[in-house]
């Protein structure tokens, strides 16, 4: 298919998007408006692990590069904008940490996947529930009615969403949700669920959780362009409460979109030896393609333009992501200061990383208009508009 085939389709995908927002807005004006229930975003958790692995990582990795490759792995570790990584991994010690991020990576071969979903079960509640506890600190959270839980490195069953509800002792009438696989998007996925199920039972106190351990999935490889999409990535996780009560960000709404012709931009593979993640270096560049459209444009701003915009809580995936979005948009140096914070202080944390510049926002200034923002496997784009409650 060729550029201009592309170009076709894009503009499709972009005239459907408006034909159904259209016809959306017909058929709810010819009906009697009801009374609106506005979902809060109220306050956000927020809880690392206590390794910082980053320059062991760049340590090793650098070493696995071809030789030609090298300066260009440097080059771009350098340009990264990320200063820490955390990982549930302790890093080796001493001359050691030369040969690998972490002990459990040090055999050979590399864990299997059995392995690291084991510690997966172990380390995720507890990280997601020094989260909820940080959340604690900041908001009475008695009254729990949902848990919406959001996790795409990992799989057990009993899921995470019950782990975590057992050990809160919330009652088993609470209704959970667990979003998987969606990756760095699933922070919109679960803030819009949470949003439905306010809008629908305004008495819903509803807890969210993204919880991510990256670092478990490292990945035996002197790939450039694989250590590089590794580079960007640690652990973290998020807990936030969703309700009709007055306070925080009043929760707007959502959109979505996939990208035409971009399904294997990025992407996770299940592997023997954990979960191989591929993230193309045009990810950038189609992400700018799509904000300089017009139609597109407008459905993220809900037709206002991005100078309306004075709130933006885009996904930190990377700083070259960050900085297509700022040009495509024409964004001032610091609409994204909140996302860069984040991506210097932890790297991308996949689902976690939207909700840590949403904390950030929220201790911030007033917002009057804003923007949540992520991208994921697909290519698609999920997000939603926010302000600050009165």
């Amino acid at each position: 298919m060729g550029p201009s085939d592309r170009a076709a389709r894009f503009q499709r995908t972009t005239s459907h998007v408006r034909t159904v927002s259209s016809e959306r807005r017909r058929l709810t004006s010819a009906l009697p408006a009801p009374r609106e229930t506005i979902a809060y975003l109220h306050a956000i958790g927020t809880a690392h692990p206590p390794h910082d692995v980053h320059a062991a990582f760049r340590a090793w990795a650098g070493n696995r590069v071809a030789p030609r490759g090298r300066p260009v792995f440097e080059r771009m570790a350098a340009r990264a904008g990320i200063a820490r990584r955390w990982s549930v991994l302790p890093p080796l010690a001493g001359a050691a940490a030369e040969a690998a991020p972490g002990a459990f990576y040090a055999g050979d071969p590399p864990p299997g996947t059995a392995a690291r979903m084991a510690i997966y079960a172990e380390a995720a509640p507890e990280l997601a529930l020094r989260a909820v506890e940080a959340l604690r600190a900041k908001i009475e959270l008695a009254g729990i009615t949902h848990l919406v839980v959001a996790s795409c490195t990992g799989f057990v069953a009993p899921g995470l969403d019950q782990i975590v509800a057992r050990r809160l002792g919330l009652s088993p009438a609470v209704e959970r949700l667990l979003i998987g696989f969606m990756g760095c998007y699933a922070a919109i996925v679960a803030l819009r669920s949470a949003r439905h199920i306010v809008r629908s039972d305004p008495q819903a106190r509803v807890l969210v959780i993204c919880c991510e351990l990256s670092s478990l999935h490292l990945q035996d490889t002197d790939d450039l362009e694989s250590l590089l999409a590794m580079l960007q990535f640690g652990d973290g996780a998020a807990a936030a409460l969703v309700s009709a009560t007055p306070g925080g960000f009043a929760l707007g709404t959502p959109f979505a979109a996939t990208l035409p012709d971009s399904d294997s931009l990025i992407r996770w593979t299940i592997t023997d030896h954990g979960f191989a993640m591929h993230l193309s270096g045009e990810v950038p560049r189609r992400i700018a393609q799509a904000l300089v459209d017009t139609d597109f444009a407008a459905a993220v701003t809900e037709g206002h333009g991005p100078a309306a915009i004075d709130g933006w809580a885009v996904h930190a995936g990377g700083r070259s992501i960050l900085d297509a979005v700022e040009t495509s948009l024409a964004l001032p140096p610091e609409a994204l200061a909140s996302a860069r914070g984040v991506l210097h202080d932890h790297g991308n944390m996949s689902s976690a990383t939207l909700m840590f510049t949403l904390a950030r926002m929220l201790e911030g200034p007033p917002v009057t208009r804003g923007v949540a923002l992520a991208f994921g496997p697909g290519l698609a784009a999920e997000g939603l508009g926010f302000r600050s409650a009165p």
